[in-house]
């Protein structure tokens, strides 16, 4: 598959659709995964999702949740509110006839606000310029209602964060202008009476 002008592609590295690639529209602040790191966040989770619940927020090229879906994943959702980035992830995902795979048009915040469903994984990786201290610490606060326990977090931004209280560091790197993290959520114990 050639890519045209406006339009970029990325493969996917393991599963069941290895080799495949997944096209996407160049579109403001889309940045896709880079090769080298989503082969090493996917070393960090294990080579297989089988069965494992995911939600890629901020979905852009959909390489992260497609990656997912590949390797077993019994559930992916995808949200992506741009119009055309959204489309071409639909377009994927019949191409992939990707049954594990659900695209909603929607803003991330503003989806997790609403759902209710619960994940084993998280891919948060929002665009840099848009995306500051105060959207990151929104979406901490959404996060915990829709997180398994012990549920995994994937962070990329152009700096390293400081995931606070609950939250603990069980891998990070660095590639260029890409700080990642996988980050582990402790869900609050219960209280006994």
């Amino acid at each position: 598959m050639r890519a045209v002008r406006g339009e970029g592609e990325v493969r996917i590295f393991g599963g069941s659709w290895r080799s495949r690639r997944i096209r996407f529209t160049d579109r403001p602040g889309l940045r896709p995964t880079p090769d080298r790191v989503r082969e090493t966040l996917f070393n960090w989770l294990g080579q297989d999702l089988q069965g494992q619940s995911c939600l890629d927020l901020f979905a852009g090229s959909g390489a992260l949740g497609f990656e997912a879906a590949s390797r077993g994943a019994a559930k992916v959702v995808m949200v992506e509110r741009d119009a055309q980035a959204w489309r071409a992830l639909e377009d994927n995902r019949k191409v992939l006839d990707a049954a594990a795979v659900t695209v909603q048009r929607d803003d991330a915040l503003e989806f997790l606000g609403r759902h209710d469903g619960r994940y084993d994984v998280v891919f948060a990786d929002p665009p840099f310029a848009e995306f500051g201290d105060d959207g990151w610490g929104q979406l901490f606060a959404a996060l915990p209602k829709v997180l398994k326990p012990h549920a995994k977090l994937y962070c990329e931004r152009a700096d390293a964060l400081a995931p606070g209280e609950g939250w603990t560091v069980l891998r990070s790197g660095r590639a260029v202008q890409v700080s990642y993290q996988l980050l582990q959520f402790a869900a609050a114990e219960e209280s006994k009476t």
